[in-house]
């Protein structure tokens, strides 16, 4: 298997270059057990996205749960919210969007409890992902708070993959790059 070697937060990591399509490969980017390297990235991202620009920060379950868990620690939020891939019991009334994600396969639907709703109308959010790469992760999470009448404020990512790091309306760390299926970068 290729990797890619990648210095993230002041941290060395290599990442396994994982096939999406036929002629798309990804550098895969986990932080998912890697504390670390999640204690590092929430550090350097609050650098970039002051605790006094916002009210709460968002993210889409699940691999950037640990990195708006740490954020939310490190910037002393009492309250961050989770947009769930499906309805929970616990959610009333749950406000729904579906989205299209680079690494699903299949549509995924997002989901916010009613009663999270209700706390985000005209606050300020931050919408905060691992990785953005076509964006339809970012797109059904600002669906997500316009729904609940809540106010964008910013987006914010470990990771710009391919395209998104030209994006002007995301802060992120690093630049990640598309792969050929031999592991060289896509031109």
């Amino acid at each position: 298997m290729h990797t890619y070697s990648m210095d993230v937060a002041g941290l060395r990591r290599e990442l396994p270059i994982c096939k999406i399509t036929d002629d798309l490969y990804i550098g895969a980017f986990i932080m998912f057990g890697d504390a670390e390297l999640t204690v590092a990235c929430a550090r350097e991202l609050l650098k970039l996205v002051p605790a006094d620009s916002y009210d709460y920060m968002l993210t889409a379950e699940a691999k950037s749960i640990p990195l708006i868990h740490e954020m939310a620690r490190q910037s002393g939020a009492e309250k961050y919210f989770i947009a769930r891939k499906g309805p929970k019991a616990y959610m009333p009334d749950p406000l729904h969007v579906v989205d299209q994600s680079i690494t699903t396969a299949a549509q995924q639907e997002l989901y916010l409890g009613r009663d999270d709703a209700e706390l985000i109308r005209g606050k300020r959010i931050l919408l905060v992902d691992d990785v953005i790469s076509t964006g339809g992760s970012m797109h059904a999470m600002e669906s997500l708070v316009d729904q609940a009448g809540g106010i964008i404020v910013g987006r914010a990512a470990v990771l710009a993959e391919g395209g998104a790091a030209d994006r002007k309306d995301i802060v992120y760390l690093e630049k990640l790059p598309l792969f050929n299926a031999d592991g060289t970068l896509k031109g």
